[in-house]
């Protein structure tokens, strides 16, 4: 799976010197025969998790391609980046058009996890955990992680405790990091759950001046160039120089067509929350085996350098 070179390995050697959609009715909460406790979830490829003891993405069955395999230096395996996703519950109640409620935290898990921190680790000089990490806000390691990921968060409902877990983990200096959410109804689903996190801050638009789009890799605007569609959906006719170009073969909701980067700031300005809306930055991540094309287009060109971008700017401002 990793076995091309390219530009992007080139580029990262010489700067680092020195949806995926499931095909079924995803179930939450029912218990396989045999088990007697657990909160069990199916996800992508079919794979059935207990959200109540899974701790790695590594333990999680690949439904993409063959994942990496990497280790660290005896002695050195804890003194490295760990890419952790946030486990939390969605609401798959309501009246929203197609079938984006039945998607949740674990889209594109475990693939993107661990392709993510193989490239981190192949194209840069971080050292990052062969594994990778799925908990809850309410883990109490919570805190060993610097920086989170979300995804599919549009009908996120979190607990009163999970609230303050959060809260208290952004002001304590953590980094959340949120993408692959579509439509104004998610936007909206979304926002709704941070407002109860941070009630006082509100959004501040990025646009592609901003120095997270050029601090490792030049990513160039518009932003709308910079969109990464879901590859099952893909329209190969997309033109990304024409932001009235359709990214998809389906409609992805209102509100959908534009790409936008927000952020929350804390009082110092540091960028607490970074939310991708509209754009699905881990596809490229999680299919670059899959489609040579997709992968020289979007996983090469876009995903990956933005993904390492975000995750040098946030560990280092």
């Amino acid at each position: 799976m990793m076995r091309r070179t390219s530009s992007l390995l080139l580029a990262a050697a010489v700067l680092t010197a020195g949806i995926c959609f499931a095909q079924y009715q995803p179930q939450s909460g029912f218990s396989p025969r045999g088990a007697e406790s657990g909160r069990f979830t199916r996800i992508e490829g079919g794979a059935v998790i207990d959200e109540d003891t899974v701790r790695t993405a590594r333990e999680t069955v690949s439904h993409s391609m063959e994942t990496p395999l990497w280790t660290n230096a005896p002695g050195f395996e804890r003194d490295v980046f760990t890419f952790a996703r946030v486990l939390f519950q969605s609401d798959a109640t309501g009246s929203r058009q197609g079938f984006g409620r039945r998607l949740g935290w674990w889209v594109d898990y475990p693939d993107a996890d661990l392709n993510l921190s193989f490239r981190l680790q192949q194209l840069t000089s971080i050292r990052t955990d062969p594994d990778a990490r799925v908990l809850k806000m309410t883990d109490p390691t919570l805190f060993d992680y610097p920086l989170l990921y979300m995804e599919h968060a549009g009908y996120m409902r979190l607990s009163e405790e999970e609230v303050a877990a959060l809260r208290t983990y952004l002001a304590a200096g953590g980094a959340l990091l949120v993408n692959d959410f579509w439509s104004s109804e998610e936007w909206d689903g979304f926002a709704g759950q941070i407002e109860r996190v941070m009630p006082d801050r509100s959004w501040v638009e990025l646009d592609t001046d901003h120095p997270l789009f050029h601090c490792v890799f030049n990513l160039r605007g518009p932003m709308h160039r910079l969109r990464v569609p879901t590859m099952q959906f893909w329209n190969q006719d997309h033109d990304s120089d024409d932001p009235e170009s359709p990214l998809h073969r389906i409609f992805r909701g209102e509100g959908s067509e534009e790409m936008r980067v927000r952020a929350l700031l804390d009082d110092a300005g540091r960028l607490m929350i970074v939310a991708i809306h509209n754009s699905d930055v881990s596809d490229g991540w999680e299919r670059e085996g899959e489609n040579d094309s997709y992968f020289d287009r979007y996983s090469e060109k876009i995903a990956y350098p933005l993904g390492v971008n975000i995750i040098f700017y946030l560990m280092t401002h």
